[in-house]
Order: C-alpha cells, then structure tokens, then sequence
C-alpha cells in the first residue's frame, strides 16, 4: 500500500477533528471515575460528537458496534464498552476514532480509576513514556524503525511486554492507511519518514514481559495471556520540517 502525503491543509483539517477528540478525552477525564460504566462513557462519547459535527468512525467498522473501545484492565485493546461499574484500582483504556468532514484522527488513553496499585502505575507511565519517545523520533528523514526501537527500548528497560500484533498506521481519509508503525524495530531500518505523512504511534505494553494476548470468541476483544494489566496510549501526529506536530493533543 502506498503512503498518502498531506498537503498543510490536509493536517489542519485532520487536526481539527483531533482537536475534538483531545477535548472528548478531558471530558472523559472528568467523569470516569468509580461507579460509572464504560456504557455510558460510550453514550457520551457519541453524543459529544454528535454536537460538534463529526462522527465515531470505530462504530461499524468491520460490525464494530460502539463508538469507542473501552478496555479494562487485562483488556489490552478493542473492548466492548458495556454494565460493569468501574471500581477504584482499575485502568481502562478509552480509545476513539473522530472524523470530521472527511479527515480522521485516532487517540487512545489510559485512565487510572482512583487509587491504582504500584503495578498499574508503573505500567501506565512506561506506556505513556515510550509514546513520548516514539513522537520524538518522528522526523524528516528518520525511519519507522526508529520509532520502533525507541518504543522498544522503553518497554525492555523497565520489564515490560510489547504487543507486537498491534501497531500504530498511517491515517487520513481512511482509519487505517500505510505505513504499519510497530511497537518494536531496528535503527535506520523501514520506512523513511517525509513532511506530509501522518501517522498514529500507540504503544500497547502488558504488566507480563512476554506481552502474549489472547483473541476472545467476540473477534474483537485482546486480553493479555497471562492475566496481567494491559496499557494503551496513542496519538495521531504529522511529520513536519519542523519536527512532530501532534494533532491530537488539542492544541
């Protein structure tokens, strides 16, 4: 599949529907807490788009039938929003595709639900570090194995699993675009990055060290093999000339 670039007006237009999905993501913050259900963060989330224009574009896709996923603790990826009230301790991961007249962003994000154990938090500050390190590389002339092995590094350093099965993609008109962005890579090796390409980092690391998930009978739903917690952050950016530009962050 060949990579699209984006013209400067292409981004911006990406980026306004990022920038409605970063404002979702700290309503979400807001509200979830114990008690609530991942249902009715669901509900909000469709109604919150619904007044501004742009649609969840997770909902039908491939039958897909919420306008999030929502993942609970050993819930790596994909999960059914649904009833069960979250309790204090729990991370659950909202993750959210917005299109707005037909350009797309996608951002996933860990929630921690009250106090968390010492577990969960170490977990979810690797995850969101390693994000960190991915956008860094995400340069003119760097390649996808440097964001790869950046992620990488910080998983290994602190014991942590990679997912390797699911990857950050390319976006735009589509939800899914090239190139595939994994988790893991060497140097200097895959695609080199060009101003133009936009594309989601988003690691998905396991308490475990094998990072090992399991398909449940739905198709969706990825649980990791071991039972331990799962974590998920991710952003949507452009390359630019001038470095990274991070389009769903809301600025």
């Amino acid at each position: 599949m060949k990579v699209r670039l984006k013209s400067k007006e292409d981004i911006e237009r990406i980026r306004e529907a990022g920038r409605i999905l970063a404002e979702c993501h700290r309503e979400i913050a807001k509200m979830i807490g114990p008690g609530i259900t991942t249902l009715e963060i669901d509900a909000f989330v469709e109604s919150f788009l619904e007044k501004r224009g742009a649609t969840a574009e997770q909902k039908g896709y491939h039958g897909f039938p919420f306008a999030t996923c929502a993942s609970i603790n050993d819930v790596v990826c994909h999960g059914f929003p649904g009833n069960h009230k979250l309790a204090a301790g729990d991370i659950v991961t909202i993750d959210i595709v917005v299109g707005k007249n037909g350009w797309m962003a996608d951002s996933g994000w860990s929630y921690r639900i009250g106090q968390v154990s010492d577990e969960a938090e170490k977990l979810l500050t690797t995850t969101e570090q390693a994000l960190l390190a991915g956008i860094a590389e995400a340069v003119p002339g760097k390649k996808i194995g440097d964001i790869g092995y950046a992620v990488q590094r910080v998983a290994q350093a602190a014991n942590i699993g990679i997912v390797k099965p699911l990857i950050g993609h390319g976006i735009g008109r589509a939800m899914h675009e090239a190139p595939d962005v994994p988790n893991f890579g060497r140097p200097r090796s895959g695609v080199t990055l060009q101003p133009g390409m936009v594309i989601t980092i988003e690691p998905i690391f396991t308490g475990g060290d094998t990072g090992a998930v399991l398909w449940e009978d739905d198709g969706w739903t990825i649980r990791t093999a071991d039972g331990s917690l799962g974590a998920h952050y991710e952003h949507t950016l452009a390359i630019t000339e001038d470095g990274p530009l991070v389009l769903t962050n809301g600025q």
